[in-house]
Order: C-alpha cells, then sequence, then structure tokens
C-alpha cells in the first residue's frame, strides 16, 4: 500500500486547513485524518475520496504522482503476493509495489484438474504464455488446448475459462491491461 500520509497532510497545509477543520467539511473524524497523515490507517477509498473532495482536490490527481517507498524493478518470490487462491489455482502477482502500475502480470500455477470454474469476462485484455503443463482455454464459443510453448491474447470481455486438463502442474504467464482482475 503506498504511504499516503505525508501528501495529504502537504496537501492540507497549503489549503491551510488544520485536521479540525478538514474533518468538519469532509465528515471524516479528526482522529481517522491524523491517523492517515500518520500513515497507522489505510483509508477505504470513500474515506479518502471525502477528505480530497473537501480540500477540492481529486482522486486521481492525488495518487497520480505518489511513489512508493519500495519501487525496485526486481522482486524476489517472496515480493510476488499471491492475490487468488481459488480450488488449485494460484496467481502470483509481479510488480505489485510498482508505481503507477497499468499491468497486471502473473504467474499463474494450476494443479492437475484446476478449474476456474465459472466462465468469466472484464473489461480488459489478456495475453499469456503457457511455460508448462496443459490448459484447455475456453473464450466464448471457442476451446484449445494449449500446451508448453503455446500463447493466447483476448478480449476479457468474451466470457473465458482455464482449466488443467494434462496430468501434471500447469504454469502460464499472463499480463492483463488494465489491471481489472
Amino acid at each position: 500500500m503506498a504511504k499516503i500520509g505525508q501528501k495529504l497532510r502537504e496537501l492540507r497545509s497549503r489549503r491551510q486547513l488544520s485536521v479540525r477543520v478538514l474533518a468538519e467539511r469532509s465528515g471524516v473524524s479528526h482522529s481517522t485524518i491524523s491517523l492517515m497523515e500518520r500513515d497507522s490507517v489505510s483509508p477505504t477509498l470513500d474515506t479518502l475520496q471525502a477528505v480530497l473532495d473537501a480540500m477540492g482536490s481529486t482522486l486521481t490527481g492525488f495518487l497520480s504522482d505518489i511513489e512508493k517507498r519500495d519501487s525496485s524493478p526486481f522482486y524476489r518470490p517472496d515480493d510476488q503476493p499471491e492475490i487468488g487462491n481459488e480450488e488449485g489455482i494460484s496467481y502470483r502477482i509481479i510488480g505489485v509495489n510498482h508505481p503507477n502500475r497499468n499491468l497486471l502480470f502473473m504467474k499463474e500455477t494450476y494443479r492437475v484438474g484446476a478449474d476456474t470454474g465459472k466462465v468469466i469476462s472484464h473489461e480488459a485484455q489478456e495475453a499469456g504464455y503457457v511455460v508448462s503443463g496443459t490448459v484447455e482455454l475456453t473464450i466464448g464459443t471457442r476451446i484449445k488446448e494449449l500446451h508448453a510453448g503455446d500463447a493466447y491474447y483476448f478480449d476479457s470481455r468474451e466470457p473465458h475459462r482455464f482449466r488443467n486438463t494434462g496430468k501434471t502442474e500447469a504454469i502460464i504467464l499472463s499480463a492483463v491491461a488494465p489491471p481489472t482482475y
């Protein structure tokens, strides 16, 4: 999570507002604003939006230039958090702390028989490369079994589903843009 406290405090100071006046204007308690400015609490988007609205700022503008403390371009295994673990499926995100990330890059691991289950769709484009194993990919009415070395690229608004149909674990490196999954 980005550390927003210092930037929030600077914005409040530029507006020459006390914490109490900002609390009154935003409807957010002064203690919550104080905790936000000290990075002691991660506010909800609604709370942050209320505070920014009270200062005449926008969420997009506020977040657009926040740099994260650790914005190294290198990621060890411990720096690749799991963002989902369904029935035998592991999704590891790469670049989670990269500032202004516009792409979701993942290592997907499917145990034998693992299946995303339902057909899903979302506003994005997806691409992937099968590193190992066999994965059946359904896109709309088209079904294709992909093996190591095969790849895909499609509009994620089309209903789609992934399933490991092989006899070994399957690994896919994938990208979703914008990062909507």
